[in-house]
């Protein structure tokens, strides 16, 4: 996992040049302390930052030079042995160990086309001199960042804001819509756009050429949604546990120590119970954050279990004090690139940092599984609509009740459960989105989203946006900018494409059962690994945190004592009269009242 920039420019001087690579390289270091070198060229400047996890040697450090192509490339390749056989027989030869050289030799060999050999995560620009061509990739999933700029005479890409914004160039002109976005539906980025208006990102499962001055963006890999696997769900057990092992396989492999990511919910769980299932000999470190005391989220029996049934692991627990979040927020708002939507990503942070000061380099996180396996409650709002909608109303009654049995739902919140999923069988993913926009109208006013029908399956309809537009696009953001602030490298290996090309083909009683059970096949297909408590385990809890309340009205009371006034770009009036009800001890909106307090404090101090 590394940090990259570079740019190609027809009015900079070497020295200018040099001079605002290494500004930018010093500006995202945390990523890559290992080594940090620069490849110049008439007009084209590639630079790295190194965190060395495969093949430590110095010789695969970049800028890589191959042949005539020369990279610079942050994430992992996991099937990177198995392409370097292939391209040997092939006749490329190598003189490194590791990833980097097998891409420039995937290049070589298949062209721009390359990308779809692999099975991991990367973000990647290639510069060929045989051609003058810059190459550039991104990962079907966006596991691995990819932000460009450009000038009047320049194109300019990195891993991070921070590298673009020690340019003394840079327009750093807000994209008021992305703001009204995360307030509105809780996202950071959105397609190509990011909070700067004049930066964009790279969209996943996407590459990029810069050649003779013209950029072309192309898509080289989708989900195909017009699937359908008719074997029996025996198979697709089957199916499904040979893929996930050979997911962890894939995702364990380093030449430095590993660690998990231990939530004691049934994915961390899972991933936990499989790499001991396959490395039943490696002692492997787990990470966990808990919360004492009334109305707190302490999931460590759950964690027991699975430390009890897998004594390999050995546990790490860390529960914050308001001085830990205090003295936190700041390092944690400033990885964050963004205003911080929840107070989980200090959490997180917390967590990474409690994982670093144990030596490890790489840790195996659960995210993804949630957004095409059916993991949140309001997938079942698609798929009772759907049921409505073809008239099967029995059926869609049937869910709810086992649903409204299954999460001990009063009889208002089962009567609000059927009327929003009566609403979601007449309304199409875009409709939804904009009606849970009108929640914050009064602040925001119209929020601008687009969400393209890609298929007519609501279900499989509503996972797709959740991946590639919303929900994971946000999480993935997170996951990287918490981890790579303490150089660490986050995996997940629920995103092996090839798992989720296997899921899009499922029925969706597959994944989410008549009984109501979400991620029913991961659930099947894992239970004679998993600890019987973790099996059983119906609630879902997402990253564990005191709560914004708390927080608010304890170490980060700081937040609320601003006039904010950086809040013009919104409703200010009925901002500061929601803040100001939260002030009087109204705290039914702390959620909404965090994310205000920390765009105010983004835009004064980080912005």
């Amino acid at each position: 996992m590394c940090g990259i920039a570079g740019f190609i420019d027809s009015k900079n001087t070497k020295e200018n040049a040099l001079k605002n690579i290494q500004l930018m390289l010093k500006a995202i270091q945390h990523r890559g302390p290992d080594n940090s070198s620069v490849w110049q060229s008439e007009n084209v400047t590639l630079g790295h930052n190194r965190l060395s996890i495969i093949d430590l040697h110095e010789t695969a450090n970049q800028p890589f030079e191959y042949l005539d192509v020369v990279i610079v490339f942050n994430g992992e390749v996991y099937n990177y042995l198995e392409l370097r056989n292939e391209l040997q027989k092939k006749g490329w030869q190598f003189r490194t160990n590791g990833d980097t050289e097998v891409i420039c030799a995937a290049y070589k060999e298949w062209g721009e086309q390359c990308v779809t050999h692999f099975v991991g995560m990367w973000a990647f620009a290639l510069w060929d001199k045989t051609t003058s061509k810059l190459f550039c990739s991104r990962d079907r999933f966006g596991i691995k960042p990819f932000y460009y700029y450009n000038t009047a005479s320049g194109f300019y890409f990195a891993s991070e804001y921070k590298a673009f914004k020690a340019l003394d160039f840079f327009n750093s002109e807000i994209n008021n819509e992305q703001i009204k976005r995360l307030i509105a539906i809780n996202i950071v980025c959105y397609k190509s756009e990011t909070f700067y208006k004049h930066l964009h990102q790279l969209l996943p499962a996407h590459n990029l050429v810069l050649s003779n001055g013209k950029v072309s963006i192309y898509s080289y890999w989708d989900v195909n949604l017009n699937q359908c696997n008719t074997t029996t769900f025996e198979e697709k057990k089957a199916t499904f546990q040979q893929l996930f092992s050979d997911s962890i396989k894939l995702h364990s492999r380093s030449d430095v120590k590993n660690g998990i990511c231990l939530s004691g919910g049934l994915d961390s769980s899972a991933i936990a119970s499989a790499y001991s299932t396959v490395f039943p000999e490696s002692e492997i470190q787990s990470f966990s954050i808990f919360f004492e005391g009334a109305g707190k989220v302490d999931e460590r029996p759950f964690i027991r279990e699975v430390v009890k049934k897998y004594p390999n692991i050995k546990p790490y627990y860390l529960s914050p004090s308001h001085n830990d979040v205090k003295d936190t927020f700041e390092r944690a708002a400033f990885s964050a690139d963004a205003p911080m939507i929840e107070s989980s990503f200090i959490s997180q942070n917390l967590l990474m940092k409690l994982a670093a000061s144990q030596g490890v380099k790489v840790v195996l996180d659960g995210q993804g599984s949630d957004e095409y396996l059916g993991g949140y409650l309001h997938s079942f709002y698609r798929i009772i609509g759907s049921k409505i909608k073809s008239g099967s109303l029995f059926s869609a009654i049937s869910l709810l009740q086992n649903l409204a049995q299954r999460e001990q739902f009063s009889t208002k919140k089962n009567l609000n459960f059927f009327l929003k999923s009566f609403v979601a069988a007449f309304k199409n993913e875009e409709e939804i989105y904009r009606l849970e926009s009108l929640k914050t109208k009064a602040i925001t006013g119209t929020v601008n989203i687009e969400l393209e029908t890609k298929t007519g399956n609501k279900f499989n309809n509503f996972l797709y946006h959740l991946i590639f537009t919303t929900t994971l696009q946000t999480i993935l953001h997170n996951e990287d900018r918490n981890s790579m602030a303490y150089s660490i490298e986050s995996r997940v290996p629920f995103l092996d494409h090839r798992l989720v090309e296997f899921a899009f083909s499922l029925q969706t009683e597959d994944r989410i059962s008549p009984q109501a059970e979400t991620k029913y096949l991961l659930r099947e297909g894992l239970k004679d690994i998993l600890p019987t408590a973790v099996y059983e385990r119906k609630d879902k809890k997402g990253f564990v945190t005191a709560g914004e309340a708390e927080w608010l009205n304890g170490p980060l009371r700081f937040l609320l004592e601003d006039n904010f006034d950086a809040l013009e770009i919104l409703n200010s009036a009925n901002a500061k009269h929601l803040i100001d009800e939260y002030k009087s001890g109204n705290y039914s909106n702390s959620k909404l009242v965090w994310k205000l307090a920390n765009i105010n404090y983004w835009l004064k101090n980080l912005a």
